[in-house]
């Protein structure tokens, strides 16, 4: 199998690129038809979702802008609970479709935050691209509405998410040995 190490913790290949380029077609091309015609707003959430951000942009067809927000609640390998803004909103966001880009969800306390803060700027629309979720976490009432992979409560990195700052870089995603 092919793991590597990242500062004092074993990962294994858990979902190789390939799968994922796959997923975030399918993902694209659901958005593609689902709002054909209309202008959308992708709204990602630093650090973790600039990859996946950026792959799903890509594949967008029609009129679509891209922003980010950077938004913190890890600390190592578990979620503080709390949610730092580092970087916030710069862009007039009312009455428009937005679409938020989540590497992650797992808790969904992130996306809560998020999603409560674009509807006090009265958007028209938020849907939800998640390329991971951990359905055993995720307790909010928050629809996702676009879904790559539903994974088990295990930590992982690549493709965007870290460990320590490090582990961004690796094209596919790998799950903490245990």
């Amino acid at each position: 199998m092919n793991e590597i190490q990242v500062h004092d913790k074993r990962f294994r290949e858990f979902i190789p690129e390939r799968a994922i380029l796959a997923k975030v077609d399918e993902m694209a091309c659901r958005i593609n038809h689902d709002f054909k015609g209309l202008e959308i707003v992708f709204i990602g959430v630093l650090n973790g979702s600039f990859m996946f951000a950026s792959d799903l942009f890509r594949r967008v067809e029609g009129k679509a802008r891209i922003t980010f927000v950077k938004l913190a609640s890890y600390s190592g390998t578990s979620s503080s609970g709390t949610i730092k803004q580092l970087i916030g909103w710069n862009e007039d966001l009312e009455g428009k479709t937005v679409i938020v880009v989540e590497d992650i969800v797992d808790s969904g306390v992130t996306l809560e935050h998020t999603v409560s803060s674009l509807r006090s700027m009265n958007v028209a629309e938020v849907r939800i691209a998640a390329l991971l979720v951990k359905p055993d976490m995720y307790r909010k009432l928050i629809p996702l509405d676009y879904v790559g992979f539903e994974i088990p409560n295990n930590f992982v990195i690549g493709y965007g998410l870290d460990y320590e700052g490090l582990g961004r870089n690796l094209p596919s995603v790998y799950s903490l040995v245990i």
